[in-house]
């Protein structure tokens, strides 16, 4: 196995929101191919990484770094959304940073054969950790027609889900949908191409798929409530998204979390499950930033991306 040509997406704001320090203890919850793990270990040379990723790809290609990297870095294969069990288990209680590069990996992406992509003919499967869960092809071939199209709607942000939802359950009538080509070519047969459109008709439905084959959105919520537990004082959590299902989680969190809770009226008796006490971070980003001109000439990838940071302030909640 080669390791994929690979460039992490605002590397150097992203060191700088993060601030890794000699001795600190960070967590890349996407070590991916290990861009930002390996900026992290560059930029404080006593610090400690332990990188999560629930592709055993992104483990292969980690087990074969030089650089003395591996001496300070611990590799953990699961999910993210399972943070704070992962640091329990390695009797890690708290952690000084956390930086997660959300979404679909360029290597993953890159590979045909894991059927994240409709430029490859490949298996309709799309899963990130391609041991267990059910693919795109699971999907596609057995949910319900208005499920389908509201998973489309909502993940996809597609407005012609319902008509792509139709001609899906109609083409399964006949044969199993079971490879990325086949799908694209029944999205395309229903969605057409007008000359403001920038994107494959197929994009919308197969970032659907897989949101919804990944739970991705389900374990980016389970994250951030992690993270707020988990973080040291003064700690930081760096989060890049690249599309607006993701950031706006992500946004409303810190932004929730980044203010009081309003004091209760005298008039209105207090709500016993509400917390009483909200103000967990500290925004360093009120407005998320944004790649350079320079990185979007070399890297188009990183065309979407938003940068949002925030620092643990007091006990954990």
């Amino acid at each position: 196995m080669t390791e994929a040509p690979h460039i992490p997406v605002m590397l150097p704001e992203v060191l700088a929101a993060l601030r890794p320090a000699d001795g600190g203890v960070y967590v890349d919850g996407t070590l991916g191919a290990g861009g930002y793990t390996r900026g992290i270990l560059d930029a404080a040379k006593t610090c400690r990484v332990i990188g999560v990723d629930r592709d055993q790809t992104a483990h292969d290609i980690a087990a074969n770094w030089g650089g003395g990297y591996l001496d300070r870095l611990t590799l953990v294969k699961n999910s993210f959304g399972n943070l704070q069990s992962i640091l329990s288990g390695l009797e890690c209680d708290r952690v000084d940073g956390i930086v997660l590069d959300l979404g679909v990996s360029s290597m993953q992406f890159d590979d045909g054969e894991r059927g994240f992509s409709f430029r490859f003919d490949a298996p309709l499967d799309m899963r990130m950790d391609s041991g267990s869960g059910q693919t795109a092809a699971d999907i596609v071939n057995t949910m319900a027609e208005e499920s389908l199209a509201n998973l489309i709607y909502l993940y996809g942000e597609e407005r012609k889900s319902r008509h792509i939802a139709s001609a899906i359950v109609r083409a399964r009538s006949v044969a199993k949908i079971d490879t990325t080509k086949k799908l694209a070519e029944i999205i395309r047969s229903v969605v057409r191409v007008s000359p403001r459109d920038k994107i494959d008709p197929s994009t919308r439905t197969f970032q659907a798929l897989r949101i919804a084959v990944n739970d991705e959105l389900g374990e980016l919520e389970a994250v951030l409530s992690a993270a707020e537990k988990v973080l040291k004082p003064g700690g930081r959590l760096v989060i890049v998204t690249f599309h607006s299902l993701e950031d706006r989680i992500v946004k409303n969190f810190l932004q929730d979390r980044a203010r009081p809770a309003p004091s209760p009226s005298r008039h209105l008796p207090i709500a016993i499950d509400v917390p009483q006490n909200r103000l967990s971070f500290s925004l360093v980003t009120k407005k998320p930033v944004l790649p350079s001109e320079s990185e979007l000439k070399i890297n188009p990838r990183s065309r979407s991306a938003k940068l949002r940071a925030a620092i643990r302030l007091g006990d954990p909640v």
